[in-house]
């Protein structure tokens, strides 16, 4: 085989899901092996896919997007909000934060 199609089946093949049964996790070294930043494996139970192990940068990163994405919907909502309803000024906003602190005291 050349160093051509051999990068070429290299990448195609990175490209594949690695799906494996749940069976496989008895030889649980075997499996990890196999994941990788980019390339997780998915566990099926009975055919039908179940389990997928990431790598834990990967995870770590999959958090962060989640909060990103959950923080842009929070500011979008407040945007859409004070477009339909108006603004709250700055005095408005303070005023209600220090009434909400001197009610914890």
């Amino acid at each position: 085989m050349n160093s051509i199609s051999c990068c070429f089946t290299r990448k195609v093949l990175n490209n594949m899901p690695n799906i494996k049964p749940i069976s496989d996790l008895r030889n649980y070294g075997e499996v990890l092996r196999d994941v990788t930043i980019g390339a997780p494996v998915f566990l099926t139970k009975n055919g039908h896919g179940r389990y997928a192990v990431l790598d834990i940068d990967e995870y770590k990163e999959y958090e962060k997007m989640l909060a990103w994405r959950k923080l842009k919907s929070e500011l979008d909502k407040g945007r859409r909000s004070g477009e339909e309803n108006g603004w709250v000024s700055a005095c408005e906003v303070k005023a209600h934060f220090e009434e909400r602190y001197r009610g914890r005291s």
